[in-house]
């Protein structure tokens, strides 16, 4: 209602200025008649859109969104980008979708599995993907996906596009792990497949939020943390409470998408839907550099500070075998009966050029 009545506003405002400048006289500029065209191709929106933390890299998706709206429609689509949980905290951001609260915001999969069981396949242990190579081809594959496309639309929600976070790898306080048997014991933030990966390496995992990791490393209730690398450690400064960082174990991502109340996407008009598909692709691309850029700072700054623990691809090959495949299958099998969780496996795999054996 709240759209409709800004476009009826914004309508009627249209109308006064093509009025006001037709040409009465012979004499009168083309260029006001092409001002006018201009300014009526875009009704005016605003919208609003949910977020946690401060500007970041991770964010840097929503930012150029905002940006890329507002400059290709003059400023005649406004998105109101609110860092801090200043609307919504970041477990509930698909709550505020559903309630209608704002039209945009981030979620990441791991927040709440209950609310996207399908959309966990993300977060399963040592897949074959990365933000640089082929994450964004095995993402917009997942988020095609019928089961995927059904949880969201429960909350009111669609996806429009990821955050392309990179492949995790772990910080934390203490002895280094440099071998299977060093991880037993330990208290380690990683949510999804990656923690019950974990899990079966003997530690525990814990999937608190971003904004509790650093509390948590700092006061020893948790030994390390999972984050994706390099950007999130520094953002979140977990380096500054840290004496080590894994380097190649590589043992999965998440998923962190932006998300449209699709009632909103659906009211805007025709012009909207175009743009924005137009966009897309931008979006991706300020968000990957965004990545590759701050690994160049960071990763000669962590390699001067803290110790690097490096995992050779046969290291990683390993642990796949030994613990990724378990992960995998047994979330396949406990969600087979709901969606097609084996499908879904097999899709992430033929969308990275693999297959799932």
């Amino acid at each position: 209602m709240r759209l409709s009545m800004k476009v009826a506003v914004v309508a009627a405002s249209f109308t006064f200025v093509l009025v006001s400048c037709t040409p009465k006289e012979s004499g009168d500029s083309a260029q006001d008649v092409e001002l006018s065209e201009s300014v009526s191709r875009y009704p005016s929106v605003t919208w609003d859109a949910s977020l946690w933390g401060n500007p970041r890299e991770g964010t840097v998706a929503v930012d150029a969104l905002a940006r890329l709206l507002a400059e290709r429609t003059e400023g005649a689509f406004q998105l109101n980008v609110h860092y801090g949980e200043a609307l919504s905290k970041s477990r509930e951001n698909l709550d505020g979708i559903a309630i209608g609260a704002f039209e945009v915001a981030l979620v990441c999969n791991f927040y709440h599995p209950q609310k996207n069981p399908a959309l966990m396949v993300l977060t399963m242990p040592f897949l074959p993907m990365d933000a640089d190579t082929n994450g964004k081809q095995v993402r917009r594959a997942v988020h095609a996906h019928p089961a995927v496309v059904e949880e969201f639309a429960r909350w009111g929600a669609m996806i429009y596009t990821s955050t392309l976070l990179p492949q995790y790898e772990f910080m934390g306080r203490g002895t280094p792990p440099r071998t299977v048997e060093d991880w037993q014991g330990m208290t380690v933030r990683a949510g999804g497949g990656i923690g019950d990966a974990m899990q079966l390496l003997g530690a525990t995992p814990t999937s608190s939020t971003a904004t509790e990791v650093y509390t948590g490393v700092q006061q020893g209730t948790m030994d390390a943390a999972a984050f994706p690398f390099s950007y999130a450690h520094v953002a979140y400064r977990i380096h500054e409470v840290s004496d080590w960082y894994t380097n190649g174990m590589a043992p999965g991502t998440a998923d962190c998408p932006v998300v449209f109340r699709k009632t909103a996407y659906d009211a805007l008009p025709a012009e909207y839907h175009v743009l924005l598909e137009e966009i897309r692709d931008e979006v991706d691309a300020a968000q990957i550099k965004a990545y590759r850029d701050v690994d160049e700072i960071n990763l000669p700054m962590l390699r001067e500070t803290i110790t690097e623990v490096t995992f050779t691809p046969e290291m990683r090959d390993e642990l796949r075998q030994s613990v990724g495949k378990r992960v995998i299958e047994a979330w396949i099998t406990e969600n087979e009966d709901d969606f097609d969780a084996r499908g879904l496996v097999e899709l992430v795999f033929e969308a990275a050029g693999s297959t799932f054996e």
